[in-house]
């Protein structure tokens, strides 16, 4: 089994990741999304670095290189061809397209009759005006998030239309979304971390503000997770067709939880520090099995 690891940054998950599957007896190439060549002229045009003369069995990626939109659209185009060549790639590339642009999360979680907090998605600010206008007052601001965005950068709450910014600061979309506070006022939500279908781990994130990534400064406590909150991050994982995610959930102030965001390439270093579960080791199996249960890619032909 040849396997193919991309981990572009992120030495901690990248290290876990290798010992995970070095202990199921796999050595994997690494290698990076940017140097993937298409080279047409004779013989299979993709080019992945370590598996000259074939393709790789399973892909397992953890980040995409980043860059501008042309490199991320072609990286993304390479992950579709190695689909379509058969090779087994967690998470696919339609689910990280799918993620990544948290409308389209947001679409598919509603289609999927799941709750979620009330969201709009609109191009032009008069637009966006006339919804904080209707739906925000002080004391019940509205989330501003960008479209692509991870971690918490770039959120804000949003009391009046005065506070939007120009379309040009939010690349020409704004993306708002009912924020949902607490009753005992506390800045609380939770990580569920969803693999091959199953919730295996999952932390409460608290903050010194709203904001509560643990990117951010939020911090990591352990969770008994509530079986309906495990249904439902798993719902709305297979929603969205992620192999593996994060999936963040917030109180719905009537004793349930509703679904804040799906995660295709999720960072558990700090939900690994308050769980037993060995969750690159998990990720590693359920991936593995994946791989072998799968057709084996077709070769190069040279």
């Amino acid at each position: 089994m040849r396997i193919a690891l991309a981990a572009d940054n992120g030495n901690w998950h990248k290290a876990r990741l290798l010992a995970a599957l070095r202990a199921q007896g796999v050595e994997p190439v690494l290698f990076s999304l940017a140097d993937v060549i298409v080279a047409t002229g004779g013989g299979e045009p993709l080019r992945v670095p370590g598996f000259a003369g074939s393709l790789p069995g399973g892909v397992l990626l953890r980040t995409i290189a980043g860059g501008t939109f042309e490199a991320t659209t072609m990286r993304l185009g390479v992950l579709h061809a190695l689909v379509s060549a058969g090779v087994t790639v967690w998470n696919a590339p339609t689910a990280i397209e799918r993620s990544v642009d948290k409308a389209a999360t947001s679409l598919l979680i509603a289609r999927a009759g799941l709750p979620t907090p009330e969201t709009w998605v609109v191009s032009k600010r008069e637009a966006a005006a006339g919804i904080v206008e209707q739906e925000s007052r002080p004391g019940a601001p509205l989330v501003l998030k960008p479209l692509f965005g991870s971690q918490g950068e770039g959120l804000a709450l949003i009391e009046r239309p005065e506070d939007l910014p120009d379309e040009e600061a939010v690349a020409r979309v704004y993306y708002l979304q009912r924020y949902v506070p607490r009753r005992d006022g506390l800045w609380r939500d939770y990580r569920v971390f969803v693999c091959d279908g199953r919730a295996i781990a999952g932390m409460i994130r608290e903050g010194d503000g709203w904001i509560t990534n643990v990117h951010r400064g939020g911090r990591p406590l352990p969770w008994a997770m509530p079986p309906a909150a495990a249904e439902m991050a798993e719902a709305a994982a297979a929603a969205v067709g992620v192999d593996y995610s994060g999936v963040d959930l917030v109180e719905d102030g009537e004793g349930g939880f509703s679904i804040l965001e799906v995660n295709s390439m999720p960072a558990w270093s700090g939900l690994q520090t308050v769980c037993e579960t060995d969750i690159a080791a998990t990720v590693v199996r359920g991936f593995l099995a994946a791989v072998r249960g799968a057709s084996v890619p077709r070769l190069v032909v040279a």
